[in-house]
């Protein structure tokens, strides 16, 4: 089987890490060429859970260079899932599979709507790795990854994935109701994401505080009464109390919000909170904690140049 991983990011690097160790082709696909050739020559380095260890993998940014590819992997950043379905396209073949595993909802139905026809899987992983730079990442936490399709379909082909896997060490279950586990996901990083990129705080530091825990509080609340207003079962029964046990479980964690904050770089608010806020106005449901959010995150991109840094 042949494996295309399109982005380099965290999660990108540590799957292709991992799937390397397997007896499959596999390639990481990136989009700076310069880049490309420098993980070629370096490696991908890893240090934390899974210890420290360093994997080969070939890296390109010529999707005319890998061919072919039985599966794709989507771990760009939610904003870039249509820009790299089209640069991907020389990889995809009729008989290709696509599977995301990126933050937030209707990254499924995007790439479904530029790929018609393709079988197009939905993933969401409990895997925590942060980028310290291109080619090193930090490997903060195991978890399990939950793949299916939406129409609750297990197929061949994610069984296959499934198999591979957990062969090299990433465990992974399948699921017929992979809507609902999204909207599970989704939930956790409404309570979570932005809150940390507004206050500078770490995942478990958000419950440190009163004011932090009250908004992450009414987020979530809000966040909850979409989902059960669209008819969607999450995995849980209590939302709060299940986001305040992530925050607990992932406390030493920089979320991805953060991290693109510290960075100055572009979020994927739109497709967390700014999904709440959205259907709420669909729904006629009011969302005002999600909008006060999303408008300061937005700000904050807006602002790099603004920022006071002393």
């Amino acid at each position: 089987m042949k494996i295309v991983i399109a982005g380099p990011g965290a999660i990108g690097s540590l799957f292709a890490s991992y799937l390397s160790k397997s007896k499959q082709e596999i390639w990481l696909l990136d989009k700076d060429k310069h880049r490309a050739e420098k993980l070629n020559q370096s490696g991908i380095h890893i240090e934390g859970v899974s210890g420290v260890w360093r994997s080969k993998v070939r890296v390109s940014a010529n999707p005319e260079e890998i061919g072919k590819a039985d599966l794709l992997i989507i771990c760009v950043k939610s904003y870039d899932t249509k820009r790299v379905i089209n640069y991907a396209r020389p990889v995809i073949d009729a008989g290709s599979s696509v599977l995301t595993l990126q933050n937030g909802i209707g990254n499924v139905e995007i790439i479904s709507e530029l790929l018609r026809g393709q079988d197009v899987f939905a993933g969401i992983t409990s895997q925590g790795a942060n980028l310290v730079e291109p080619g090193k990442l930090r490997h903060a936490g195991f978890g399990e990854t939950l793949i299916g399709s939406l129409d609750g379909k297990l197929t061949s082909q994610l069984r296959q994935i499934r198999q591979l896997f957990n062969e090299v060490g990433i465990p992974t279950r399948l699921s017929r109701d992979v809507k609902g586990a999204l909207w599970s996901k989704l939930i956790i990083n409404v309570g979570i994401n932005a809150l940390t990129a507004i206050t500078r705080l770490r995942n478990g530091q958000l419950l440190e505080f009163v004011g932090t825990r009250a908004i992450m509080s009414q987020a979530v609340s809000e966040a909850a009464k979409i989902a059960k207003r669209k008819r969607i079962k999450l995995q849980f029964d209590d939302p709060l109390t299940k986001v305040e046990a992530v925050c607990s479980a992932t406390a030493n964690n920089i979320s991805s919000m953060l991290a693109d904050v510290l960075r100055k770089r572009r979020t994927e608010i739109d497709f967390i909170n700014g999904v709440i806020v959205r259907s709420g106005e669909s729904l006629g449901i009011s969302v005002p904690v999600n909008c006060l959010l999303v408008d300061l995150i937005k700000t904050i991109e807006s602002s790099y140049s603004l920022r006071i840094e002393h």
